[in-house]
C-alpha cells in the first residue's frame, strides 16, 4: 500500500483570496499550493488578454489540466488541437509539449497541476500584483536567459 503524504489540515481559498502575481501580461491568482496539500496539487487561477499566448514548453515534473472558466482557449498538446471554452476541460500529460492561444474574448482558467510544486515557478517569473487585474502592457522584453533559467529549476522546458 502507497503511503499519501500528510495535508495539516483542512482549508479553503475564498473569492479574491490568494497570492496575485503579474505573470508577463496575466493575472495568476495563486489559490492551491503545495505546501498546503502535502506537495499533491497546486491550483492557480489565470487571467489572460485577448491574443495572449504561452509559449511551446514541456512540463517534465507534473501534468497539468487546464479548466476553463470562461472565454476561448485553443490547447495544442502534443499532435492534438483542443478547442475549450467555458466549462470544458484540457489535460496536457507530463512530457508532452504544449503550447495555448487564447481567443479574442481573453480568458479566465484553472491551471490544476500534479504533484504540486508549479507556484514557484510562476512566482520566480513574476512580480506581486498591484491590483487583482490584468497588467499593464509590458514595454521590454522579457529576460529570456533568466526565465529559461527558472523553468529548468522547476522541471519545465521553454521550446519556443
Amino acid at each position: 500500500m502507497t503511503e499519501q503524504p500528510h495535508v495539516p489540515e483542512p482549508f479553503a481559498t475564498r473569492v479574491g483570496e490568494g497570492e496575485a502575481l503579474w505573470w508577463f501580461g496575466a493575472l495568476a491568482e495563486v489559490k492551491v499550493t503545495a505546501e498546503q496539500t502535502g506537495g499533491l496539487l497546486s491550483i492557480l487561477e489565470i487571467t489572460e488578454p485577448p491574443g495572449a499566448e504561452a509559449p511551446l514548453h514541456v512540463h517534465h515534473r507534473e501534468d497539468e489540466g487546464f479548466w476553463v472558466l470562461a472565454g476561448d482557449v485553443s490547447f495544442e498538446v502534443g499532435g492534438t488541437t483542443i478547442q475549450a471554452g467555458a466549462g470544458d476541460f484540457a489535460f496536457g500529460p507530463r512530457g508532452i509539449p504544449h503550447r495555448y492561444s487564447v481567443g479574442p474574448n481573453g480568458c479566465r482558467m484553472l491551471f490544476i497541476m500534479t504533484p504540486g510544486g508549479f507556484e514557484g515557478l510562476v512566482r520566480g517569473m513574476s512580480i506581486p500584483a498591484e491590483r487583482r487585474e490584468l497588467p499593464p502592457p509590458m514595454n521590454e522584453e522579457p529576460d529570456f536567459e533568466r526565465l529559461g533559467a527558472v523553468a529548468q529549476e522547476y522541471g519545465c522546458e521553454l521550446l519556443g
